[in-house]
Protein backbone atom coordinates (compact mmCIF):
# COMPACT_ATOMS: atom_id res chain seq x y z
CA UNK A 1 0.00 0.00 0.00
CA UNK A 2 1.06 3.73 -0.11
CA UNK A 3 1.44 5.19 3.09
CA UNK A 4 3.62 8.45 4.35
CA UNK A 5 6.48 7.65 6.13
CA UNK A 6 8.45 9.44 8.98
CA UNK A 7 12.37 8.29 8.72
CA UNK A 8 13.43 11.61 10.82
CA UNK A 9 12.03 14.07 12.77
CA UNK A 10 11.46 17.57 11.35
CA UNK A 11 9.62 20.05 8.77
CA UNK A 12 6.89 19.13 6.16
CA UNK A 13 9.30 17.83 4.06
CA UNK A 14 10.08 14.55 5.91
CA UNK A 15 6.27 13.66 5.29
CA UNK A 16 7.02 10.89 2.20
CA UNK A 17 4.98 8.73 -0.04
CA UNK A 18 6.56 5.24 -0.04
CA UNK A 19 5.20 1.69 -0.79
CA UNK A 20 5.21 -0.84 2.37
CA UNK A 21 3.32 -3.87 3.19
CA UNK A 22 -0.31 -3.59 4.00
CA UNK A 23 -0.91 -4.10 7.80
CA UNK A 24 -2.22 -7.69 8.95
CA UNK A 25 -5.15 -7.09 11.69
CA UNK A 26 -4.54 -8.84 14.75
CA UNK A 27 -7.50 -10.33 17.85
CA UNK A 28 -9.78 -7.85 18.37
CA UNK A 29 -8.59 -5.55 15.07
CA UNK A 30 -9.98 -4.55 12.24
CA UNK A 31 -8.50 -3.46 8.72
CA UNK A 32 -9.85 -0.20 6.97
CA UNK A 33 -9.58 0.78 3.64
CA UNK A 34 -9.12 4.89 4.24
CA UNK A 35 -11.58 6.76 2.03
CA UNK A 36 -10.71 10.19 3.32
CA UNK A 37 -8.32 11.12 6.19
CA UNK A 38 -8.36 13.50 8.87
CA UNK A 39 -5.22 16.00 9.28
CA UNK A 40 -4.86 17.57 12.97
CA UNK A 41 -2.03 19.33 14.62
CA UNK A 42 -1.57 16.65 16.76
CA UNK A 43 0.24 15.08 13.74
CA UNK A 44 2.37 17.90 13.88
CA UNK A 45 3.84 17.45 16.93
CA UNK A 46 4.81 13.81 16.03
CA UNK A 47 6.19 14.96 12.86
CA UNK A 48 8.59 17.52 14.85
CA UNK A 49 9.28 15.06 17.77
CA UNK A 50 7.29 16.95 20.70
CA UNK A 51 5.50 13.88 20.65
CA UNK A 52 7.47 10.97 21.16
CA UNK A 53 7.25 7.47 18.98
CA UNK A 54 9.62 4.80 17.11
CA UNK A 55 11.32 6.23 14.23
CA UNK A 56 10.11 5.39 11.36
CA UNK A 57 6.18 5.61 11.50
CA UNK A 58 3.22 6.35 9.77
CA UNK A 59 1.64 10.03 10.98
CA UNK A 60 -2.34 10.24 11.60
CA UNK A 61 -4.96 8.57 13.70
CA UNK A 62 -8.47 9.62 12.07
CA UNK A 63 -10.34 8.73 8.97
CA UNK A 64 -12.95 6.96 7.27
CA UNK A 65 -13.13 4.07 5.05
CA UNK A 66 -14.84 0.50 4.66
CA UNK A 67 -13.78 -2.73 6.83
CA UNK A 68 -11.77 -4.72 4.55
CA UNK A 69 -11.21 -7.54 7.05
CA UNK A 70 -11.55 -8.49 10.49
CA UNK A 71 -9.27 -10.57 13.16
CA UNK A 72 -10.32 -12.93 15.40
CA UNK A 73 -12.98 -12.27 17.87
CA UNK A 74 -13.95 -9.20 16.24
CA UNK A 75 -17.80 -9.25 16.98
CA UNK A 76 -18.23 -5.24 16.52
CA UNK A 77 -18.12 -4.91 12.99
CA UNK A 78 -18.14 -7.11 9.60
CA UNK A 79 -16.25 -6.36 7.03
CA UNK A 80 -18.15 -3.87 4.20
CA UNK A 81 -19.16 -1.78 7.15
CA UNK A 82 -18.94 2.09 7.05
CA UNK A 83 -17.05 3.12 10.27
CA UNK A 84 -14.98 5.93 11.16
CA UNK A 85 -12.13 6.34 14.19
CA UNK A 86 -10.03 8.69 15.39
CA UNK A 87 -7.72 5.64 16.72
CA UNK A 88 -6.68 4.38 13.09
CA UNK A 89 -2.84 3.48 13.56
CA UNK A 90 -1.15 5.40 11.30
CA UNK A 91 -3.98 6.75 8.47
CA UNK A 92 -1.87 8.54 6.41
CA UNK A 93 -1.99 5.19 4.34
CA UNK A 94 -4.40 3.59 1.71
CA UNK A 95 -5.22 0.87 4.73
CA UNK A 96 -5.11 1.46 8.51
CA UNK A 97 -5.58 -0.60 11.23
CA UNK A 98 -7.70 -0.11 14.61
CA UNK A 99 -9.24 -1.76 17.42
CA UNK A 100 -12.37 -3.06 16.25
CA UNK A 101 -14.16 -1.55 19.68
CA UNK A 102 -12.67 1.90 18.43
CA UNK A 103 -14.71 1.99 15.29
CA UNK A 104 -17.60 4.21 14.96
CA UNK A 105 -20.97 3.23 12.33
CA UNK A 106 -21.49 5.80 9.67
CA UNK A 107 -25.13 6.82 9.71
CA UNK A 108 -26.85 6.29 6.29
CA UNK A 109 -26.28 9.28 4.25
CA UNK A 110 -23.05 10.57 5.77
CA UNK A 111 -20.37 10.88 3.83
CA UNK A 112 -16.70 9.27 4.80
CA UNK A 113 -15.79 13.34 4.26
CA UNK A 114 -17.72 13.55 7.45
CA UNK A 115 -16.76 10.96 9.33
CA UNK A 116 -12.81 12.21 8.86
CA UNK A 117 -13.68 15.84 9.09
CA UNK A 118 -15.86 14.87 12.99
CA UNK A 119 -13.88 12.32 14.97
CA UNK A 120 -11.21 14.64 16.13
CA UNK A 121 -12.65 17.74 16.06
CA UNK A 122 -16.43 17.28 16.73
CA UNK A 123 -15.68 15.19 19.63
CA UNK A 124 -13.15 17.68 21.20
CA UNK A 125 -15.87 20.12 20.97
CA UNK A 126 -18.67 17.47 22.69
CA UNK A 127 -16.38 16.80 25.48
CA UNK A 128 -15.27 20.74 26.15
CA UNK A 129 -18.54 21.61 26.55
CA UNK A 130 -20.75 18.68 27.84
CA UNK A 131 -17.85 17.18 30.16
CA UNK A 132 -14.65 19.58 30.93
CA UNK A 133 -17.49 22.15 31.82
CA UNK A 134 -20.49 21.41 31.43
CA UNK A 135 -22.22 24.48 29.74
CA UNK A 136 -25.44 25.94 31.19
CA UNK A 137 -27.76 28.17 29.97
CA UNK A 138 -26.31 32.00 30.78
CA UNK A 139 -22.54 30.82 30.90
CA UNK A 140 -20.46 32.80 28.76
CA UNK A 141 -17.34 30.81 27.51
CA UNK A 142 -14.43 32.30 25.59
CA UNK A 143 -13.45 30.49 22.78
CA UNK A 144 -9.57 30.80 20.78
CA UNK A 145 -9.19 30.44 17.28
CA UNK A 146 -12.45 30.59 17.34
CA UNK A 147 -12.74 29.93 13.02
CA UNK A 148 -10.25 26.77 13.70
CA UNK A 149 -11.62 23.05 13.25
CA UNK A 150 -13.05 22.80 16.64
CA UNK A 151 -13.50 26.50 17.21
CA UNK A 152 -16.05 26.52 14.49
CA UNK A 153 -17.71 22.97 15.95
CA UNK A 154 -17.03 24.27 19.11
CA UNK A 155 -19.49 27.84 19.18
CA UNK A 156 -21.83 25.47 17.56
CA UNK A 157 -22.22 23.19 20.17
CA UNK A 158 -21.89 25.74 23.14
CA UNK A 159 -24.33 27.47 21.54
CA UNK A 160 -26.73 24.35 22.28
CA UNK A 161 -26.23 24.41 25.36
CA UNK A 162 -27.44 27.72 25.69
CA UNK A 163 -24.48 29.89 26.47
CA UNK A 164 -23.26 32.76 25.59
CA UNK A 165 -19.60 32.71 23.23
CA UNK A 166 -17.15 35.03 22.64
CA UNK A 167 -14.33 34.07 19.69
CA UNK A 168 -11.13 35.64 18.97
CA UNK A 169 -9.80 35.25 15.73
CA UNK A 170 -7.05 37.31 13.23
CA UNK A 171 -8.90 38.39 10.43
CA UNK A 172 -12.18 39.86 9.41
CA UNK A 173 -13.06 36.88 7.24
CA UNK A 174 -12.34 34.94 10.12
CA UNK A 175 -14.84 36.66 12.29
CA UNK A 176 -17.13 36.01 9.50
CA UNK A 177 -17.25 32.44 9.89
CA UNK A 178 -17.15 32.60 13.95
CA UNK A 179 -20.45 34.39 13.50
CA UNK A 180 -21.74 32.52 11.23
CA UNK A 181 -21.47 29.12 13.99
CA UNK A 182 -22.43 30.86 16.52
CA UNK A 183 -20.01 33.52 18.55
CA UNK A 184 -21.90 36.34 19.92
CA UNK A 185 -18.93 38.22 20.28
CA UNK A 186 -15.50 38.18 18.45
CA UNK A 187 -12.86 39.57 19.32
CA UNK A 188 -9.86 40.65 16.77
CA UNK A 189 -6.58 39.62 18.52
CA UNK A 190 -4.45 40.92 16.15
CA UNK A 191 -5.93 44.84 16.74
CA UNK A 192 -7.75 44.21 19.91
CA UNK A 193 -6.37 43.23 23.85
CA UNK A 194 -9.10 40.33 23.94
CA UNK A 195 -8.82 40.98 27.63
CA UNK A 196 -9.74 44.39 27.53
CA UNK A 197 -12.39 43.31 25.28
CA UNK A 198 -13.54 40.29 27.47
CA UNK A 199 -13.76 42.23 30.96
CA UNK A 200 -16.05 45.07 28.27
CA UNK A 201 -18.41 42.30 26.59
CA UNK A 202 -19.00 41.00 30.38
CA UNK A 203 -19.61 44.36 31.58
CA UNK A 204 -15.90 43.30 33.95
CA UNK A 205 -17.21 40.17 35.48
CA UNK A 206 -15.19 37.48 33.25
CA UNK A 207 -16.49 33.83 31.48
CA UNK A 208 -16.94 31.01 33.31
CA UNK A 209 -14.50 28.77 31.11
CA UNK A 210 -11.99 29.90 28.20
CA UNK A 211 -11.76 27.02 25.86
CA UNK A 212 -7.70 27.48 25.02
CA UNK A 213 -5.95 25.66 22.16
CA UNK A 214 -3.44 28.28 21.25
CA UNK A 215 -1.07 27.70 24.48
CA UNK A 216 1.78 29.94 25.22
CA UNK A 217 0.45 33.01 23.29
CA UNK A 218 -2.87 33.44 24.92
CA UNK A 219 -2.83 31.31 28.08
CA UNK A 220 -1.77 33.71 31.23
CA UNK A 221 -4.07 36.58 29.36
CA UNK A 222 -6.86 33.90 29.52
CA UNK A 223 -6.42 33.50 33.01
CA UNK A 224 -7.80 37.17 33.64
CA UNK A 225 -10.43 36.51 31.25
CA UNK A 226 -12.07 34.40 34.23
CA UNK A 227 -14.86 34.87 36.46
CA UNK A 228 -14.20 34.32 40.16
CA UNK A 229 -13.99 29.93 40.26
CA UNK A 230 -14.23 30.11 36.65
CA UNK A 231 -12.13 27.29 34.33
CA UNK A 232 -9.22 27.02 32.12
CA UNK A 233 -9.30 24.36 29.70
CA UNK A 234 -6.07 24.16 27.72
CA UNK A 235 -6.55 21.28 25.50
CA UNK A 236 -3.99 22.85 22.39
CA UNK A 237 -0.34 24.47 22.11
CA UNK A 238 -0.41 25.70 18.33
CA UNK A 239 1.66 28.67 19.39
CA UNK A 240 3.99 26.78 21.84
CA UNK A 241 3.83 25.14 25.07
CA UNK A 242 2.68 27.13 27.97
CA UNK A 243 5.52 27.79 30.80
CA UNK A 244 5.05 26.35 34.39
CA UNK A 245 3.18 28.60 36.59
CA UNK A 246 3.29 28.83 40.21
CA UNK A 247 -0.79 27.38 41.44
CA UNK A 248 -0.89 30.07 43.73
CA UNK A 249 -1.64 32.30 40.76
CA UNK A 250 -5.25 30.13 40.30
CA UNK A 251 -5.71 31.33 43.65
CA UNK A 252 -4.59 34.89 43.54
CA UNK A 253 -6.90 35.34 40.04
CA UNK A 254 -9.91 33.93 41.90
CA UNK A 255 -9.60 30.22 43.08
CA UNK A 256 -9.77 29.40 39.41
CA UNK A 257 -9.59 26.34 38.21
CA UNK A 258 -7.17 24.74 35.51
CA UNK A 259 -6.98 21.66 33.51
CA UNK A 260 -5.61 20.09 30.91
CA UNK A 261 -7.52 17.49 28.93
CA UNK A 262 -7.34 15.15 25.93
CA UNK A 263 -9.49 13.31 23.81
CA UNK A 264 -8.45 9.92 25.04
CA UNK A 265 -9.79 10.22 28.42
CA UNK A 266 -13.14 11.05 27.49
CA UNK A 267 -13.74 8.63 24.90
CA UNK A 268 -12.22 5.75 27.20
CA UNK A 269 -14.89 3.61 27.21
CA UNK A 270 -16.85 1.80 23.78
CA UNK A 271 -19.93 3.37 25.68
CA UNK A 272 -18.82 6.94 25.83
CA UNK A 273 -17.08 6.73 22.77
CA UNK A 274 -20.73 6.14 20.51
CA UNK A 275 -22.12 8.52 22.94
CA UNK A 276 -19.92 11.42 21.67
CA UNK A 277 -19.31 10.37 18.10
CA UNK A 278 -23.23 9.41 17.79
CA UNK A 279 -24.10 13.05 19.08
CA UNK A 280 -21.63 14.61 16.47
CA UNK A 281 -22.64 12.58 13.53
CA UNK A 282 -26.28 12.67 14.36
CA UNK A 283 -25.76 16.41 14.31
CA UNK A 284 -24.38 16.45 11.38
CA UNK A 285 -26.43 14.54 9.80
CA UNK A 286 -29.60 16.23 10.89
CA UNK A 287 -27.97 19.75 9.74
CA UNK A 288 -27.85 21.51 12.83
CA UNK A 289 -24.13 21.13 13.06
CA UNK A 290 -22.54 22.55 10.11
CA UNK A 291 -18.70 21.06 9.05
CA UNK A 292 -16.16 23.27 7.41
CA UNK A 293 -14.40 21.51 5.14
CA UNK A 294 -11.06 24.15 4.71
CA UNK A 295 -9.33 22.11 1.63
CA UNK A 296 -9.16 18.41 0.08
CA UNK A 297 -5.61 16.58 -0.79
CA UNK A 298 -4.42 14.14 -1.87
CA UNK A 299 -2.10 11.95 0.02
CA UNK A 300 0.84 12.98 -1.68
CA UNK A 301 0.55 16.48 -0.81
CA UNK A 302 0.62 15.97 3.28
CA UNK A 303 3.38 17.90 3.64
CA UNK A 304 1.46 21.14 2.43
CA UNK A 305 -1.58 20.20 4.63
CA UNK A 306 1.07 20.60 7.44
CA UNK A 307 1.99 23.68 6.35
CA UNK A 308 -0.95 25.32 5.77
CA UNK A 309 -1.87 24.08 9.50
CA UNK A 310 1.27 25.59 11.20
CA UNK A 311 0.79 28.83 9.08
CA UNK A 312 -2.67 28.91 10.32
CA UNK A 313 -3.97 29.57 7.02
CA UNK A 314 -7.08 26.89 7.45
CA UNK A 315 -10.61 27.68 8.84
CA UNK A 316 -12.09 24.31 9.74
CA UNK A 317 -10.93 20.65 8.76
CA UNK A 318 -8.34 19.77 6.59
CA UNK A 319 -8.90 16.44 4.84
CA UNK A 320 -6.36 14.20 2.73
CA UNK A 321 -7.56 11.56 0.38
CA UNK A 322 -5.62 8.53 -0.90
Amino acid sequence: MKAIRVHEHGGPDVLRVETIDDPVPGPGEALVRLASIGVNFIDVYFRKGLYKTTLPFTPGSEGAGTVVAVGADVLDVRIGDRVASQSLLGSYAELAIARADRLVPLPEGSSARDGAAAMVHGMTAHYLAASTHTLQAGDICLVHAAAGGVGLLLCQIARRHGAFVIGTVSTDVKAALARDAGANETILYTKQDFVAEVKRITGGVGVQVVYDSVGKTTFLKGLDCLAPRGMMALFGQSSGPVDPIDPQILNQKGSLFLTRPTIAHYIATPAELQWRAGDVLGWIRDGSLKLRIDRDLPLARAGDAHRALEARETTGKVLLHP
